[in-house]
């Protein structure tokens, strides 16, 4: 349960429901390709508004879950810079206009925040009732931190799974598209458009990042109202972080490195909660061990701010030393 106050959880609700609402469905449903100094503003309103938002957690009910919500919050919006790669493959695979991207996007990430929703729902349940469910949580982070660090995720093509593919083969789609519809007419005959197999993709492939987001931040915070609010921030004002790093995303080639550091030390710190308070036969004699270290919410902040703080800050020196190394090479 959380300790939050009912009363500032009711108007967080309001006011992110507000600011969801004018991010995607007054902003987004404008068709149009977002100036840099549009994307700029609107990226740097949520990500102050993010950052008062722990502040007034950290007045109103104290400073361990105004850490674990900027914790949470660093770590989900960096899933999601990462998840953005994916968008531009799938973007381009369909041949989006760009001027129907930031409606696209404003629908894939509504089913996002949908999807994370529902699995933060059962996985505060199932976590409230089998806390060795930290186990596979834990093994499933530190697997998915291993394939990052090896490059396991670095395919540049987009490969359709079995569920695109199977509608193909039973559902009549034209090749083009009719601005936002789903549905067209071509000589007499009704088709459904791309958009279908784009918002169907875009779907599916949120499901896959709820896997990845919501174990990570489990492992952070047990508070269901933190772990949504820092979801919901994190996914606010992605359209125009998707627009502002455009060409952009492919240069952060290490930030799969930065992620891979969180989430390994996210799944290791699950790990060792999950052993200090189960038993297993095969460790301790059948008892749960004792005086497990347990980390505190201050190193899991660093952790995450120099993992990916690092990550970045090592992208942009490539990216700076890769133009003078081609201006050396043509003298």
């Amino acid at each position: 349960m959380s300790e939050t106050p009912l009363a500032f959880m009711i108007a967080t609700f309001v006011v992110l429901a507000v600011f969801f609402a004018v991010d995607l469905f007054v902003i987004g449903r404008k068709p149009h390709v977002p100036t840099t100094k549009e994307s700029l503003q609107h990226i740097a309103f949520f990500i102050v508004m993010a950052l008062i938002f722990g502040a007034l957690l950290w007045l109103i009910v104290g400073a361990k879950p105004a850490v674990e919500f900027y914790s949470g919050w660093l770590t989900e919006y960096s899933l999601s810079i990462d998840n953005l790669f994916v968008f531009v493959i799938i973007m381009a695979n369909f041949a989006v206009p760009r001027e129907l991207q930031k409606y696209v996007l404003s629908v894939g990430i509504t089913v996002a925040l949908v999807l994370r929703g529902v699995f933060i729902l059962i996985g505060a349940a199932i976590i409230s009732r089998f806390t060795w469910v930290f186990f596979l949580f834990g093994a499933f982070l530190i697997v998915t931190a291993i394939k990052l660090a090896m490059g396991g995720d670095d395919d540049e093509e987009y490969h359709e799974n079995a569920v695109i593919r199977a509608l193909r083969k039973v559902v009549s789609i034209t090749d083009e598209y009719d601005g936002e519809k789903l549905r067209t007419e071509k000589n007499g005959v009704r088709l459904w458009t791309p958009m279908l197999i784009v918002f169907l993709t875009i779907g599916t492939t949120d499901v896959m990042f709820a896997f990845d987001s919501i174990p990570a931040i489990f492992g952070l915070t047990k508070d269901p109202f933190i772990v949504f609010t820092a979801n919901v921030f994190a996914l606010l004002g992605l359209q125009q972080l998707y627009f502002l790093l455009g060409a952009l995303l492919d240069k952060l080639v290490y930030l799969p490195v930065g992620l891979s550091v969180v989430l390994g030390f996210i799944g290791i710190k699950l790990v060792m909660e999950a052993l200090s308070g189960n038993s297993l036969p095969f460790i301790n004699g059948g008892h749960p061990v004792e005086q497990v270290p347990e980390v505190p919410t201050w190193l899991s902040l660093a952790v995450i701010v120099v993992a990916i703080g690092g990550s970045a800050l090592a992208s942009v020196l490539k990216m700076r030393q890769e133009p003078s190394a081609q201006q050396q090479g043509q003298q």
